[in-house]
C-alpha cells in the first residue's frame, strides 16, 4: 500500500531531517550544499533555534513512513525571540561559527551567513511591529505542488491564532520566484520596508482569509 504524506506536529526526533531539508532548499529553493564550505550554518540560523525554543509552533510533512520531508517553523514574538537568540542561542554556537573578520574582500557565502548569525537584531524592524510572529517554511522538491505547503501553513497559522497572535510576517529572497507565487496564493501581501535589498517582506493576519 502506498504511504500517504500528512502534516503533523514536530517531534524532537525530526531535528536531523529538519536540518537536512533546510540545507537542501536554502539556495533559492535548491540545494545549498555546493555553495558553502559548512552548510550546517544554515539550519543553525533558520531552523534549529526555532524547533528548540518553540516546538509547539513547528510542524512537519511526514512522508507517511515517519520521515520529515518538509517543515514550517517560527516564533510568536520576534523581539522576544531575538533577545533569546542573542543571550542564549548564540553562546552555544559561537565556537563553531565565530563572527567574520572583514578584510575588505568580497565575503564568502559562509561569511555572509556568519554575519547574519551574529546580527539577530536585523529581524526587529519598526515596520513589522504589527506582525510580531515570523516563519520559515521549506519543502523538498518532490513533495511540492501537492497541497502540503498550504496544509503546513494552515497548521502554523491556526497555532498562532489560537495563542492570541494576530499577524505574521516572513522575509524571502526575491530570486525565489516559485516561493513568491506560493505566498501569494496563501494570502501574504507586500509590506513596505525601506532599503530591504534583494528580499521581500510579506505579511498576513493569522485568521483565515
Amino acid at each position: 500500500m502506498t504511504s500517504v504524506p500528512f502534516v503533523r506536529p514536530y517531534r524532537s526526533s525530526d531535528r536531523p531531517a529538519v536540518g537536512r531539508i533546510c540545507v537542501l532548499t536554502a539556495h533559492n529553493g535548491g540545494d545549498a550544499t555546493p555553495h558553502y564550505a559548512d552548510p550546517t550554518i544554515l539550519p543553525t540560523i533558520f531552523a534549529y533555534p526555532y524547533v528548540d525554543r518553540e516546538p509547539e509552533l513547528s510542524f512537519v510533512i511526514d512522508d507517511g513512513d515517519g520521515e520529515a520531508v518538509g517543515y514550517i517553523v517560527g516564533t510568536a514574538d520576534t523581539p522576544e525571540f531575538v533577545s533569546w537568540f542573542r543571550d542564549q542561542w548564540l553562546p552555544t554556537v559561537v565556537d563553531a561559527y565565530p563572527p567574520p573578520t572583514p578584510d575588505g574582500s568580497e565575503p564568502t557565502p559562509d561569511q555572509s551567513m556568519a554575519a547574519l548569525l551574529h546580527r539577530p537584531e536585523r529581524m526587529v524592524l519598526p515596520q513589522l511591529r504589527g506582525y510580531p510572529a515570523h516563519l520559515h517554511i521549506d519543502i523538498l522538491p518532490p513533495w511540492q505542488g501537492k497541497g502540503l505547503g498550504r496544509a503546513l501553513m494552515d497548521a502554523y497559522l491556526a497555532a498562532l491564532h489560537e495563542s492570541g497572535v494576530d499577524a505574521v510576517h516572513l522575509c524571502m529572497a526575491q530570486a525565489n520566484t516559485p516561493a513568491r507565487a506560493f505566498y501569494d496564493r496563501v494570502g501574504f501581501q507586500d509590506l513596505e520596508i525601506p532599503d530591504d535589498g534583494p528580499v521581500w517582506y510579506l505579511g498576513r493576519p493569522t485568521a483565515r482569509v
